[in-house]
């Protein structure tokens, strides 16, 4: 095993200065009775103060409206009754009683709170006449899909609350890789219908959704296509679970979102979002199956929840490619605290949609057990936008599948696992920067403990967009390998205690001004 240790190193007085300004500037946040006011202390950047949403204290429950908690009865009417006469009077409380109740899709309304109470399950039945088609956007793009199972748009002061949970039978929408189950498990998923693939190592849910993948955008059609395409093309367009877009003043807080069609919980170009104590749990198989995706938002606070899914847990998003780029929403202002993720593609992801543009975020106090990523930094040339001025601290890892912290320019839509296994090269020629060449600079990242990894970093940056100004402090380190660098400029890494046990502690190809202290 080698050891590579650098102890001792002294903050710039720019970083002090910047450190300094930051306290001074949110004092008056943390000095007064905010709630959420020891988040913003010693914050990097300025970020508008998120409050919760304002639900008048009024309540009714979803029983009074002919709604049955039998597991069976279909109450999608009842909630859309009850929805209705809340709005009616101005908004208020809908609570969701101990029980079972299966429905189809809920629509959120202004200044109302959906309650879950303990015991209180809401199951999604997965039959496809209950969705309808609507225009969305989905990968980043500007598509046609599913209604979700809740669902809001525009909508002002909404909430979902309490400590029940909302299953979205996810199961009977997504496709199953048969390398990701037991023998047992894809028998029984063969035998339940669907098709599998001439190979036999993939089972959809139908003919339609095997057929358009093969054709389609990263689970996307492109194409201009009649209304008739996209009502046959049903059982393909999965649905996120949880749809909140363009809304204002929303909170999250206390329940369990699990079982998810593709995303569990998707706010998109919202402003004012408090994600708070939430648990998101999808199988380890789970195809697309994200925890949350905050995609083109601002002002968002993401604290103490717990996410153990099928693919990223915890990602941030601004739009894809020239749709993204046409949209021109950049993700700003979020802060990440005291979250946990499980299994998983990656802990903390950014990308691979940000031709919006990413800035301004600080992840602090969170831990990662067992994800293929640890900090993930992902995109391709064509994206375009700039990710910059991440802050990343105080993160724990352990049984890191590949790398502690991974910047990859050359994202191909495959997982860090796949993606090593089948260890395609890259083009390297350098191409002319444009729109469509996208950046990632300025991220700041110290004290990272990491428990195991196969490789302690890798930064995998463009020849012609290396990833530049990374600062990486006072980090822990123990891995199969070191840490490599390839296409990057203005890195410094100071403090660092790196344990490996073959191969070179780090190295660096094409890459300028590479500071080890």
């Amino acid at each position: 095993m080698k050891i590579f240790k650098i102890t001792a190193f002294k903050a710039g007085k720019g970083l002090l200065a910047l450190c300094a300004t930051a306290a001074l500037s949110f004092c008056s946040l943390s000095c007064s009775s905010y709630e959420f006011a020891g988040y913003y202390k010693g914050l990097p950047f300025e970020m508008g103060r998120v409050v919760r949403p304002q639900i008048p204290d009024r309540t009714v429950s979803v029983a009074d409206f002919g709604a049955i908690p039998d597991g069976v009865t279909l109450c999608s009417a009842a909630f859309g009754r009850a929805m209705e006469e809340l709005e009616r009077q101005g908004g208020g409380h809908l609570l969701v009683p101990a029980g079972t109740w299966y429905t189809g899709p809920i629509g959120l309304r202004s200044h109302i709170d959906l309650h879950l109470e303990e015991g209180a399950v809401i199951v999604f039945c997965p039959d496809l006449d209950l969705y309808p088609v609507i225009p969305t956007v989905f990968e980043g793009l500007d598509t046609y899909r599913c209604e979700s199972p809740i669902y809001a748009q525009g909508c002002t002061d909404i909430s979902i609350t309490g400590k029940g949970v909302i299953d979205g039978s996810g199961d009977a929408w997504r496709p199953l890789k048969r390398k990701k189950v037991s023998e047992e498990e894809w028998i029984a998923k063969v035998e339940s219908g669907g098709v599998v693939n001439a190979k036999g190592d993939q089972w959809f849910p139908s003919q339609v959704y095997m057929d358009l993948l093969a054709t389609s955008e990263m689970n996307v059609p492109r194409g201009d296509f009649s209304p008739e395409f996209w009502e046959e093309s049903k059982s393909f367009l999965r649905p996120v679970m949880v749809s909140l877009r363009e809304c204002t003043n929303v909170l999250l807080e206390g329940c369990t979102f699990r079982n998810s069609p593709c995303w569990n919980l998707h706010p998109l170009m919202c402003k004012g979002l408090i994600v708070k104590d939430v648990t998101v749990e999808n199988p380890s198989y789970a195809q697309n199956g994200d925890g949350i995706d905050i995609d083109s938002c601002e002002d968002v606070l993401l604290v103490g929840s717990t996410f153990a899914v099928g693919d990223d847990g915890i990602c941030i998003k601004s739009g894809k490619n020239e749709d993204g780029r046409r949209r021109g929403r950049p993700c700003k202002g979020l802060i990440v605290a005291d979250c946990y993720v499980g299994h998983g593609h990656g802990g903390f992801v950014v990308g691979s949609e940000m031709s919006g543009g990413v800035s301004n975020i600080k992840v602090s106090g969170c831990t990662f057990e067992g994800t293929d990523v640890g900090l993930r930094f992902k995109s391709a040339r064509g994206r375009g936008g700039v990710v910059e001025n991440i802050w990343i601290e105080d993160i724990k890892m352990s049984d890191i599948v590949t790398e502690a912290l991974l910047f990859d320019l050359y994202y191909g839509g495959k997982s860090a696992v796949e993606a090593a296994e089948e260890c395609t090269t890259v083009d390297e020629d350098i191409r002319p920067v444009d729109e469509t060449t996208p950046a990632f600079r300025d991220i700041h990242i110290k004290k990272i403990c990491c428990e195991g990894a196969d490789r302690a970093m890798y930064f995998n940056g463009l020849p012609e967009m290396p990833v530049s100004n990374v600062d990486i402090r006072g980090c822990r380190i123990s891995s199969r390998r070191g840490v490599e660098i390839c296409r990057a400029e203005n890195v410094t890494i100071r403090n660092l205690d790196l344990s490996v046990k073959e191969g070179g502690l780090i190295t660096s190809r094409q890459v300028k001004n590479l500071s080890i202290k």
